[in-house]
Formats: C-alpha cells, sequence, structure tokens
C-alpha cells in the first residue's frame, strides 16, 4: 500500500533556523569595515543612494547588505565591477555573482555580506530596503553627488 511507510527524512531542529550564532565583536568589526569599503568602491564609480544593513542579529546568511544604484545599465555593470576589484585587492573573492551584464541589477555575494547593484528605478520597484526595516543601518560618508535631490526621479526610465 503507497504511503503507508514514514518518511525517512528527519525534521530541522529549530535552532538550524536561528539567525547565525553570535560572532565575536572584532570578527564582526572587520566584516564591517569590509563591507564599507565595498560601499566606498560603489561610491567611487558614481553609485547613487547607498545603504548598508546590518543584519548580523536577525539575518542567516550574511551579516551586511549593501544596497547601491546606477544611473544607467552600464554604470550598473561598472560599479559592480569596480567593488569586485576592489574586494580583490584586499584579498577577498565573491564566492558568487548573478545578474551581471544585464544592467539592471547585480548580486555581489562575499558571505559575511553581499552588495546588490541596481538600476535605480529596478531598484524602487523591489524596493528590498524595506524587507530589512527593522535592521540598523550602518552610518556612511556619502557625498552629496550620490544622492537624489527628487525622489523617484529616475522611475520614469524603467
Amino acid at each position: 500500500m503507497r504511503g503507508s511507510r514514514r518518511s525517512q527524512v528527519k525534521p530541522r531542529a529549530a535552532a538550524e533556523a536561528a539567525p547565525r550564532a553570535a560572532r565575536p565583536q572584532a570578527e564582526l568589526a572587520e566584516t564591517r569595515a569590509r563591507a564599507v569599503a565595498a560601499m566606498d568602491a560603489a561610491l567611487d564609480k558614481r553609485a547613487l543612494e547607498p545603504v548598508l544593513i546590518d543584519v548580523s542579529g536577525i539575518g542567516s546568511y550574511t551579516d551586511f547588505i549593501g544596497i547601491v544604484s546606477g544611473r544607467s545599465d552600464r554604470q550598473v555593470d561598472a560599479i559592480a565591477e569596480g567593488i569586485t576589484q576592489a574586494m580583490k585587492a584586499r584579498g577577498l573573492y565573491p564566492l558568487g555573482q548573478e545578474g551581471s551584464g544585464s544592467g539592471r541589477w547585480t548580486l555581489l555575494d562575499f558571505g559575511a555580506f553581499v552588495i546588490h547593484v541596481f538600476y535605480h528605478p529596478v531598484r524602487e520597484f523591489y524596493d528590498l530596503e524595506s524587507l530589512w526595516i527593522e535592521a540598523p543601518r550602518v552610518k556612511l560618508e556619502i557625498p552629496p553627488e550620490a544622492t537624489l535631490q527628487q525622489p523617484d526621479a529616475l522611475y520614469g526610465a524603467l
């Protein structure tokens, strides 16, 4: 009779779904410094509206999420390449990269932090920042040219 045997799959323990184990403050500070360096590299390529979110206390897959925008598809690719090169210079290579070449969105996964580079109208559409609204933001030095003067100024270009 079908289905009469019990499944051999064991349920996950509740602890496995919890946020990452508490990490030493020194290690978390080093990760934060690397994530800030990646955001600085994005700003060197004239990225818009950088946001660095600290999800170390609530996220299970990473400690920091960086989000930046580009004004065009070519700039999105240039920002992602600039971040990758800056991190390689520090001896840190991405574990994975998704979406590159399309110019709409690129994800750079460095393990302890991930960086999303969006074409700005696409970023506004997906609004990742609102998914992590409860997580604290890391204070960044943002030059005036990296902020949009009018909210949704580029949204019509989608």
